[in-house]
């Protein structure tokens, strides 16, 4: 198969990262860093990591020094230029900080057991005033209530830029999905065996209901494939499930769509809840898995009254489109109208909002925990099935 057939869109930077060590160099790393200093890393480090080392991240071969760092906040470019929107940081209390000299490696774990090495090339402050900066940048907010700005808070004080090297996969990379966790470059080979010379990927943290699978399949009406690929990592504690909607993601492709035209995988990364600035780094990622168009729909990775409707997809007009290098298909809200009976959008449906049918996440939570059925304007009733049995379950479990 030849190289161009197979690079259908050049990684972002034009290189996929791989940081995994493999063999005898991985035997002689993993060994060598029982003896160093141990970092021991917070859910979201595992994904970052796991994203780092399969090149998800491309270009970044590590957590970011203090001039990516500081680009990024204030340009969302690293310092080469390049197009980067969210901080990729190893935040370590001071008193961690202090043992730890530039020029020395560490060992980044889960409990005791090793993941990576790290040669910390850079120490530097992330004091409550960087803090502040980042969450006003990134987030446009400096309030707590806000679950990305109060994770950046109660992180440590100093962070730790420089490259790692992966010597064993965190345990969700083994034991969570292992059949759905492709990497870049596997979706790549994917895309490609299937003659796919144009995927759209569509990032979700929700169940898919009917206004998702109206926008997925009209993208589907210009491109060769549909990559859906959920965000299985940490996520707020009210949001429904991972399990419970791959659960529902398996269900509506077997029922609705055509298996030939669609792959199924998880995206390991945790949520940020950034908005307009995670909408473009989540473009990246999948423009490093192999595809060419990504999804932007309504409030992407937004969270409460944070952000404006639409102004995830209008951040993308900040960049030329060869600064992105994927092409953001922009979808207005779609919702089912019952005068229609179809689902529409506002561009396509006269009727007003007393005809739409169309449910907030909390309220299809809080049906789910009543033991209601969502509708089936709203969803599937097969994809409602296996929802309500999931939460039920969940709830059961935790009384």
């Amino acid at each position: 198969m030849s190289e161009t057939f197979y690079d259908v869109i050049r990684p972002h930077g034009g290189v996929l990262v791989d940081r995994v060590l493999r063999g005898e160099v991985r035997e002689a790393v993993q060994e060598r860093a029982e003896q160093m200093a141990k970092i021991p890393l917070s859910p979201m480090g595992f994904s970052d990591l796991e994203l780092l080392a399969n090149g998800a991240l491309s270009p970044l071969t590590g957590f970011m020094r203090k001039a990516d760092y500081d680009r990024c906040v204030e340009e969302m470019r690293l310092s080469n230029g390049l197009v980067w929107a969210i901080p990729i940081t190893m935040p370590v209390e001071q008193e961690l900080a202090e043992r730890i000299k530039e020029g020395q490696e560490v060992a980044l774990c889960e409990g005791d057991r090793v993941l990576a090495v790290m040669e910390v090339e850079e120490k530097y402050p992330y004091d409550r005033e960087t803090k502040e900066r980042e969450a006003r940048e990134v987030y446009k907010t400096t309030e707590e209530a806000h679950p990305g700005v109060a994770r950046v808070y109660g992180l440590g004080d100093v962070l730790l830029g420089g490259d790692v090297w992966l010597v064993d996969w965190p345990s969700a990379a083994k034991t969570e999905f292992p059949e759905l966790r492709h990497t870049p470059a596997q979706t790549r080979r994917m895309f490609a065996r299937r003659g796919w010379r144009s995927v759209v990927g569509f990032q979700t943290r929700n169940p898919i209901h009917r206004a998702h699978e109206y926008i997925q399949k009209t993208a589907l009406e210009i491109v060769d494939g549909l990559f859906l690929h959920p965000l299985v990592g940490e996520t707020k504690i009210d949001d429904i499930p991972a399990d419970v909607r791959i659960a529902s993601y398996q269900t509506i492709l077997r029922d609705y769509y055509p298996a030939e035209r669609v792959l199924l995988g998880v995206f390991p990364a945790a949520m940020r809840y950034a908005g307009p600035r995670e909408a473009i780094w989540h473009a990246i990622a999948r423009k490093n898995y192999g595809c060419t168009h990504f999804i932007v729909g309504r409030d992407h990775a937004g969270v409460g009254k944070y952000y404006g409707t639409y102004d995830a997809q209008n951040i993308f007009n900040q960049f030329s489109p060869d600064e992105i290098g994927i092409t953001p298909l922009k979808f207005e809200h779609a919702f089912y109208c019952k005068k229609c009976r179809a689902v529409v959008s506002a561009k396509t449906c006269p009727h007003g909002r007393e005809d739409w049918v169309f449910l907030s996440g909390t309220q299809v939570r809080e049906m789910l925990e009543r033991g209601e059925m969502l509708p089936e304007e709203f969803t599937r009733p097969e994809v409602a099935r296996v929802l309500l049995e999931g939460v039920q379950q969940q709830r059961r479990g935790a009384e």
